[in-house]
């Protein structure tokens, strides 16, 4: 083994929390338990990522060796990168071909190296018929940048495809090549969804979100007790809020569902409109270019804290079809123009 990939299995490593190094190290499955056993995990971090490379060395591990384990670590912390959803369609008339995911891989492979002389591609299977891709882009002259890999997930037979965002652009429409010829598609777009919670795009994109999920038991009746009413009030009081509170929790129920939302942190919205006004004149009325307004809603659930915002009194039911569409239009980037 070079210095190269000891460093590279060394920093890959070194990145995992002790408290998941036994769980992603077993799931890698390339030390052999007895050889897990030699490896004193009480001691200094630096002294354990130092045994195992001697063990990964002793095994002879390769380049995709490393690969895979980054994968997996990459797999436990997926959260920690913003995926892109990608949405691929066949031409008029094209035939539903049998998928043979080996010959996926191996084409989706060869039209990356075709394409580029230093690039590294590796592939891990996963669950519900899906393959993890890894890519370390290079350039003709530059080797793979280990450090800095693009992810693809792609489930067979379907045409949707979900992508760590990169900063290398330019890579995009080969990447979208290889999808679209390895997968037997025609055409590949970039759909209007990110996310860092990949099973939540998932779950849009495929419509599982009232499936996927674990349900919640909603009462149909609310009590007065939950209400939060004064049990000295006067009844016609009690008796209209009650009515209310139960509209609103129906409608709310009626838009949302009553199991958990998929995650997503942000919407945002872009307006363009022309200025309007029944005066003749103006600076703004003799403007050719629209109006330009960006609105973001942001939150760490944000389609739960829009679900609770009517129960809450914060705001009318239903709410806007624009907040509530998000789901089932599968995007959280919206631009509203004039009619």
């Amino acid at each position: 083994m070079d210095e190269t990939l000891a460093e590279f299995f060394r920093r890959t490593i070194l990145k995992i929390p002790m408290t998941e190094m036994m769980t992603i190290l077993k799931t890698w499955n390339f030390l052999s338990e007895n050889q897990l056993q030699t490896v004193n995990f009480r001691q200094r971090k630096e002294s354990i990522v130092q045994d195992l490379v001697l063990l990964c060395e002793e095994n002879r591990a390769s380049l995709n060796d490393a690969a895979h384990l980054d994968i997996i670590y990459t797999q436990f912390h997926r959260h920690q990168k913003i995926w892109d959803v990608f949405q691929m369609s066949k031409a008029p008339g094209d035939d539903i071909d049998l998928f043979d995911m080996e010959q996926f891989k191996s084409s989706f492979k060869k039209i990356l190296q075709r394409a580029l002389k230093n690039v590294t591609v590796s592939f891990r299977d996963a669950e519900e018929n899906s393959v993890w891709i890894r890519i370390a882009w290079g350039t003709q002259y530059k080797k793979p940048n280990q450090y800095k890999p693009a992810y693809v997930v792609y489930y067979s037979q379907t045409p949707y495809a979900f992508t760590s965002s990169s900063r290398l652009k330019s890579n995009l429409p080969l990447l979208g090549q290889a999808l679209t010829v390895a997968s037997k598609h025609h055409q590949i777009v970039k759909m209007d969804l990110r996310s860092r919670y990949l099973d939540s795009l998932k779950a849009i994109v495929f419509k599982q979100y009232n499936q996927s999920f674990e349900t919640h038991n909603c009462t149909t009746s609310l009590q007065e007790g939950s209400l939060g009413l004064d049990i000295n009030m006067d009844s016609r009081i009690i008796h209209e809020n009650k009515v209310e509170k139960e509209r609103v929790q129906r409608v709310t129920q009626e838009i949302f569902g009553d199991y958990p939302q998929p995650r997503l942190e942000f919407a945002q919205y872009k307006l363009e409109t022309k200025f309007k006004s029944d005066l003749n004149g103006g600076i703004l009325a003799e403007r050719e270019e629209p109006l330009r307004c960006l609105v973001k809603f942001s939150s760490p659930h944000l389609l739960e804290a829009l679900k609770s915002l009517a129960p809450a009194g914060i705001a009318d039911a239903p709410l806007s079809p624009l907040l509530t569409c998000i789901p089932n239009k599968g995007k959280n980037y919206f631009k509203i123009r004039d009619k």
